[in-house]
């Protein structure tokens, strides 16, 4: 039972940030408002940036309900803006950027198992490759704890094909899940951590977009639909409910969608599934009783509330703490339940930011192994007249309890450092759904209790126990590491619990176009002090390894060592996966670490097998150089170099004439002319290059906005057309082409293997200098003939694919470097 507690308890620190909250006396005023409201609402789609911003704050900070987002995925097939990260990864980039969204729109985060395995073009499609049985679970899980009265969904589920099939899928199963959540029959182990239960609503949340445009929008006869006014301003926080969503959107940094707030009246449009009607279209919770009289025992509560809060003074939010400890006694004495849990966290809260008590444990170290022991400094200070004691200090997990029975007295700092002995069992902090293998539409978790949860579940805190006046309330605070920068000032970090040594494969991918052997380096790093074993790399049969292990001995943590292995491949073409082990007294230790650091998000440590992809491949290149311009970030150039080409990084501003010559081919990078400015003054150059007798290639762009006029020397017009089923036949339009032809064969067989999707944003309309190579489609559509249209300009070549190569490359996919290598030589 203690266990349970405890996971109970991690659990809410799992949208916890390193950076304590600091609020204001208006911001704690807010919170003293949505300790009177019983209701909460929980919005639905199937992806992170699917979330309606301005109806989450509105609903969070007009209405006061407890509000949560349910994305199905993680948007883990979706493209970076801001770095090189791609599939698990990006979706740890995406998780940390929803989080910090729900933290500036007031709202919480949850996540079903689903995988983003990239667009889809059906709901039958999607709910082929995500299991749909699990997806369900998962969504009537997050239901029954959150136990929303009211649920809305971002997208309809009666038109499919209209939209994304994850779109469509999170809406149809939405209504299923409504039904089955209170089914004492579906599921019953559920039940033995939460209720059974049915939301009294269900929304769908219309927009301009499912009509075909704004203009349509605007003359739709939209009286059938709850017509929800959210352009509210709100004195207390200075912003207006659009300031805020706008703020909260801008956190999608990696998606590229920063928003301007705008103010002024403002309105959503809801249409009811299911559930009773709306007299009243301003109240999504008519008739649902959405104050303390829903809870047993509760009115008096409400009504000490409303006192405090009438009572309330911003110069002296403390003047409100011994009638808060009152409330809190009150609620504590409730029978258990949804809201008594809710609202002791809530009210906890409160009083600690009314009575400017500011409570810390900080490690010595920001990463340590489990088994070890960690040096952390507390810190406790009362900023206000109201009597208190520290009473304790517990660490969790192991629930050690020191007692320490300290006055806090005003303005006046306590603390000390202690040591925390670590379990030898603790867990890695890494994503958990990240810790098992998954397929390609679904996460593993096996552990019931850790479904929904958006963030790395940290296990290591410290418990305060402070007593007021006889009432002892236990205020709990993750260990954090924090450290001054010259620059950014006072910096927190979260505290991560690594494995005694990682290793990482340098190179993701290794190409062997012969017998020769190669040289393969794997890099060692110590989590603790004195790491000392062997390494061993192993490769399945018909590989060779040489030697069998290399001994390490790093003296310090931190410390790093490359050693190398050679390995010969086989006679035949061949893929596999090769996988690296260091063994440290008897122990094996897989993981490779990946730090992702960027300033809008804590950063993350992630723990993923330390693997790579090793092919033997069939592959002839011709030419020597490549310019590679980088749009919004892929890992081709690492490809590029594998398959022997010198590749030079080129900005726009070193794109002149002259530079330009030294180069067989220039490559642009995905989205190049999406979002480099500079491109629109180089265009021409680049143009001349090609008319000169250069090869240039153009991977695809969105429809969006351009940052040249035209693309392509000749009429080329880029559309959302895709083949998203990887496998999708492939016919060949010009069989004799160069392109097909060399210095490489390329066959049907050379599509096989391929990951995700086999192309996106293809050309719909071209003029006739271009020649069509190739064409696929995906299952009951026609076929799509502009993934690969080659032009001859002048002396050189001009190509637009919309192939995946961003994906099919850093894979390890033979065929796609054999047609890469093609289009490269297509000039020579």
């Amino acid at each position: 039972m203690q266990k349970t507690f405890i996971y109970l308890l991690l659990c809410c620190y799992t949208l916890c940030q390193a950076q304590p909250e600091k609020p204001t006396s208006a911001e704690i005023y807010h919170k003293l408002e949505k300790l009177n409201f019983l209701g909460s609402v929980l919005y639905i789609a199937a992806h992170p940036d699917d979330e309606n911003n301005r109806l989450i704050s509105h609903l969070a900070n007009n209405t006061m309900a407890r509000t949560g987002y349910l994305s199905l995925t993680r948007g883990d097939g979706g493209q970076n803006l801001i770095g090189l990260e791609l599939r698990e990864l990006l979706g740890v980039i995406r998780t940390q950027e929803l989080i910090e969204a729900r933290r500036i729109d007031g709202g919480e985060q949850f996540f079903s198992r689903a995988n983003d395995f990239g667009f889809s073009k059906m709901p039958d499609e999607t709910l082929q490759i995500w299991n749909k049985k699990e997806v369900l679970q998962d969504m009537v899980w997050v239901i029954r704890q959150f136990q929303p009265d009211v649920v809305i969904t971002r997208f309809d589920h009666r038109s499919p094909g209209t939209t994304h099939g994850h779109h469509t899928s999170s809406a149809m199963l939405t209504q299923e899940a409504y039904d089955l959540a209170i089914s004492p029959d579906y599921e019953p182990e559920q039940l033995k951590f939460n209720s059974a239960w049915q939301p009294k609503r269900v929304f769908f949340n219309v927009s301009w977009w499912f009509f075909g445009g704004r203009d349509k929008f605007e003359k739709a006869d939209k009286s059938k639909y709850i017509n929800l006014q959210t352009g509210t301003y709100y004195p207390l926080l200075g912003k207006s409910n659009q300031e805020i969503a706008a703020l909260s959107r801008s956190r999608h940094k990696s998606q590229g969608f920063g928003s301007t707030g705008e103010r002024g009246d403002d309105m959503e449009y809801l249409e009811l599934i299911k559930g009773e009607k709306l007299n009243n279209k301003q109240n999504l919770f008519e008739g649902i009783d959405t104050s303390w009289n829903r809870v047993k025992g509760g009115k008096p509560i409400g009504d000490a509330i409303a006192v405090i809060l009438k009572n309330f003074d911003f110069k002296n939010p403390s003047a409100s703490v011994p009638a808060l400890v009152k409330v809190y006694s009150q609620i504590n004495k409730l029978d258990n339940g949804y809201w008594k849990n809710q609202k002791l966290k809530e009210i906890k809260e409160v009083i600690a930011t009314c009575a400017g008590l500011y409570l810390e444990a900080v490690a010595e170290q920001q990463s340590v192994t489990p088994g070890s022991t960690l040096k952390v400094k507390w810190e406790a200070i009362n900023r206000c007249t109201v009597p208190m004691t520290l009473k304790s200090l517990s660490v969790i997990p192991d629930n050690t309890t020191i007692a320490q029975n300290l006055q806090l007295e005003n303005n006046v700092g306590q603390g000390t450092t202690i040591d925390v002995q670590l379990p030898k069992t603790l867990a890695y902090t890494s994503p958990y759904w990240l810790t098992e293998k998954g397929s390609a539409g679904m996460y593993t978790v096996n552990d019931l209790q850790k479904i929904g949860k958006a963030d790395i579940i940290r296990e290591m805190a410290i418990a305060f126990t402070v007593d007021f006046g006889g009432v002892a309330i236990p205020f709990e605070r993750l260990i954090v590491y924090k450290f001054n920068d010259p620059v950014r000032g006072e910096v927190y970090q979260p505290l991560d619990i690594i494995p005694a040594v990682t290793t990482r494969i340098l190179n993701k991918v290794q190409l062997f176009t012969n017998s020769k052997s190669q040289t393969i380096s794997i890099k060692i790093k110590a989590g603790k002090d004195n790491a000392k074993g062997n390494l061993r790399f192993e490769l399945p049969q018909g590989w060779q390894v040489s030697p069998a292990t290399i001994p390490f001995d790093l003296k310090t943590k931190g410390s790093e060592t490359i050693v190398s292995f050679e390995v010969s491949p086989p006679d035949t073409p061949s893929e596999v996966t090769g996988k690296s082990i260091a063994t440290i007294n008897g122990e094996d230790f897989d993981r490779e670490q990946t730090i992702i650091a960027y300033p809008h998000i804590d950063a993350q440590n992630v723990l993923l097998p330390s693997t790579a992809k090793f092919s033997k491949v069939d592959l002839k290149t011709k030419g020597e150089k490549i310019a590679y311009i980088m749009g919004a970030g892929d890992n081709i150039p690492e490809s590029l170099k594998q398959m022997g080409y010198e590749v030079t990084l080129l900005t726009p501003d070193a794109i002149t004439a002259e530079n330009l010559t030294q180069y067989d081919a220039v490559i642009m990078g995905i989205r190049a002319y999406n979002v480099l400015e500079p491109l629109a003054f180089k265009q021409q150059l680049l143009f001349d290059y090609v008319n000169n007798g250069g090869t240039m290639i153009v991977q695809y762009n969105t429809t969006g906005t351009l940052t040249v006029k035209d693309i392509a020397p000749y009429p080329l017009r880029i559309s959302r057309e895709r083949v998203t089923e990887e496998d999708a036949k492939i016919k060949f339009l010009d069989a004799t082409n160069k392109v097909l032809n060399y210095p490489n064969k390329i066959t049907e067989n050379d599509f096989k293997g391929w990951v995700q999707e086999q192309g996106l944003h293809y050309a719909d309309e071209w003029s006739k200098e271009f020649t069509p190579i190739i064409s696929s489609h995906d299952k009951g559509e026609d076929d799509k003939k502009g993934g690969l249209l080659l032009a001859k300009y002048g002396k050189g070549y001009y190509i637009y694919t919309g192939l995946s190569f961003f994906r099919e490359l850093p894979e390890g996919v033979s065929g796609a470097y054999r047609l890469m290598a093609n289009m490269i030589a297509v000039g020579q």
